[in-house]
This record gives C-alpha cells, sequence and structure tokens, in this order.
C-alpha cells in the first residue's frame, strides 16, 4: 500500500486497485506532523526537567523517537483516510 515509508502508492500491486485517486492530499498529514510535534517536545522538556540526561543522551533518545513517530503515525493516519474514502466512495448502480 505505500511505495516510500509515507507515501501512498498509486495502485495496489496485489488487486490493481487506484489508490492515487483515493489519496486525499497532504494538508492533514502536516497538521497531524505539527500535533505530534508539540506531544513530542512537550515530552522532551518533561523529561529534561525532571531528570536532567545529558544532550547526547537526549539526542540519542529523541532522534529516532521523532523519525519513526513520525513515519509511524503518518501511515496509520494515511491508512484511516483511505480506508475511509474507499468506504464512502460512490459505486456506479446498475
Amino acid at each position: 500500500m505505500f511505495e516510500t515509508p509515507a507515501r501512498v502508492a498509486l495502485s495496489c500491486p496485489h488487486c490493481e486497485l487506484d489508490l492515487g485517486a483515493l489519496e486525499r492530499g497532504g494538508r492533514l498529514a502536516g497538521l497531524l506532523t505539527a500535533l505530534f510535534a508539540i506531544v513530542l517536545i512537550l515530552l522532551a522538556l518533561g523529561i529534561d526537567a525532571t531528570f536532567r540526561p545529558p544532550l547526547w543522551l537526549q539526542t540519542a533518545i529523541w532522534a529516532p523517537v521523532t523519525v519513526f513517530g513520525v513515519i509511524g503515525a503518518l501511515r496509520l493516519f494515511k491508512t484511516v483516510l483511505l480506508y475511509a474514502a474507499y468506504e464512502n466512495r460512490e459505486t456506479p448502480t446498475e
């Protein structure tokens, strides 16, 4: 369903479903990323205020958490949007 970590494929390789027509765009994905960043920043500030870890440890922890968290959240969000678009698509009446 995804051709890169966060990009939806144009069509399904198994059933040839046109996923490109179902994708809604990236405006809401940008909002999701911003909200996720705010949560991570607040979490990092809380951990820094509580435990005072060294900067290198903060970097070693938060860099991968940020990258994998954003990619995972985008994949989940785009999957939900594709599923909703597939369920709400107009089917031709016979």
